[in-house]
């Protein structure tokens, strides 16, 4: 089975969870690491060539053998694509130079130079989810897949992927631009500016659930998505371990940031510089929210009304009610899903609470050296939208609109839930775990 629960907040959240990196064996602070040109997280792992990112793969099983982007204006310069020609003739691109930045505890992020200005970035969360972000102007990308994967175009805006061992992965497109099955069978697409090219691979299969977040993604209905993942996590009933936070963008207007408060609550704020709302993607684990309760999620401490379909979910955006939705699904590692619709911006808070959540327990750590700082703090590299917010109230945020990502690691040792700001003891936290016992009781 895939994973037990799932829950879609409406601003195109997900949330997932992860291993534990001590239960794969890797040290917390070194987990999810740069070494030289090279990157292996608890889920991703892949090298960087002089111009393109190799051997990218989910699990332990390698997806794409490389992925190069270079700008249209360079690629057909250079004789590689006759200008006018179809996108599937489009098998070979010369690649930008890339140059592999600042990596955290859940996302390494490589730059390409030239006048492609494109960012390629790899999320370490349980779908591996990679997103290439176009820059200053149109981009190719051409992503070579595995050895025997074969690929089959959906629509212009997305391709799926089998690999030899059945492994399933998609491709999207995100804003201007498309993606086709190029000539050699291997994936090509063609951004426009500010578009993106998402992959996401489901190890543990894929179904109906994962179609449907999909749709929202590359429909551009959800913005964001947040993978709440529980790290140095045993056995044992009460030992939850580290929680980490990992945020991606589908937008230059969206971000997105998260921080765990409690023990079963979970916080997010999302920002957008336009007033229509959208749909925030969540999945997360039951260990992260260790709830067994109905599940509360209010928006800006105002509860939001449940949707038993996706037409009343996506019906919420625009208009006096925020809704959510709660979908279960089969998985190795127990998660849930919290689909929620914001109805408008530009501010929100979006808050899930399982009935029985600990609110006793509050700690945190600071992401970059995973070391216990005894006051609440979100963190992120200062290159793509970030913010740092430390437990004094003190808040900087380094902006550059390609891609807007937030990491939260979360320690559950330390009482300091009450310094954050914009968040408080009480605040309205998804339980997701509790989501997913309720979705799956309903369901019955």
């Amino acid at each position: 089975m895939k994973r037990v629960a799932t829950a879609l907040l409406v601003l195109v959240v997900t949330a997932s969870i992860a291993p534990a990196s001590v239960a794969a064996g890797i040290d917390s602070e070194t987990a999810g690491q740069a070494s030289g040109d090279a990157y292996a997280g608890t889920h991703v792992s892949f090298d960087t060539a002089a111009s393109a990112v190799t051997d990218y793969a989910v699990d332990g099983e390698t997806m794409l053998s490389s992925v190069k982007v270079q700008s249209a204006s360079q690629t057909e310069s250079g004789g590689l694509v006759d200008v006018g020609a179809s996108l599937s003739a489009v098998t070979e691109i010369e690649g930008a130079g890339l140059s592999l930045g600042a990596t955290t505890e859940t996302r390494a992020r490589v730059a390409a130079g030239g006048e492609s200005n494109a960012t390629i970035t790899a999320h370490d969360n349980g779908n591996g989810v990679l997103v290439v972000a176009a820059g200053d102007e149109s981009d190719y990308v051409v992503a070579n897949l595995s050895a025997d994967a074969e690929a089959s175009a959906e629509s212009d805006a997305q391709v799926e992927v089998t690999t030899a061992n059945g492994t399933e992965g998609t491709f999207l497109v995100v804003g201007e631009g498309n993606v086709t099955v190029n000539d050699d069978g291997d994936v090509s697409a063609n951004l426009g500016q500010d578009g993106r090219l998402v992959f996401r691979a489901y190890p543990d299969g894929k179904d109906d659930v994962d179609e449907k977040q999909e749709a929202l993604i590359a429909e551009g209905e959800a913005k964001a998505e947040a993978h709440v993942m529980v790290e140095n996590a045993s056995a044992g009933a009460n030992e939850t371990g580290q929680v980490v936070v990992d945020t991606v963008s589908y937008g230059q207007n969206t971000t997105v940031e998260a921080a765990q408060t409690a023990e079963g609550e979970v916080t997010l704020t999302v920002n957008r510089t336009t007033h229509e709302g959208t749909v925030l993607v969540t999945s997360v684990s039951e260990r992260a929210l260790n709830a067994t309760g109905d599940l509360t999620v209010t928006v800006d401490g105002e509860a939001a009304v449940e949707a038993s379909t996706y037409t009343q979910l996506k019906s919420a955006v625009g208009s006096d009610q925020s809704r959510y939705m709660v979908e279960s699904a089969g998985g190795a590692e127990a998660s849930a899903d919290v689909l929620v619709a914001v109805n408008h911006f530009s501010e929100r808070t979006v808050s899930m609470q399982s009935a029985d959540a600990d609110e006793t327990t509050r700690t945190t750590t600071d992401g970059g050296d995973g070391t216990s700082t005894g006051d609440a703090t979100t963190t992120d590299d200062g290159a793509d939208g970030q913010t740092t917010t430390a437990g004094d109230g003190e808040t900087t945020t380094a902006s550059d609109e390609s891609d807007a990502e937030t990491t939260t690691v979360v320690d559950e040792t330390t009482d300091n839930g009450a310094g954050l700001p914009g968040f408080t003891a009480t605040a309205a936290v998804v339980a997701l775990v509790g989501a997913a016992l309720l979705a799956r009781t309903r369901n019955r």
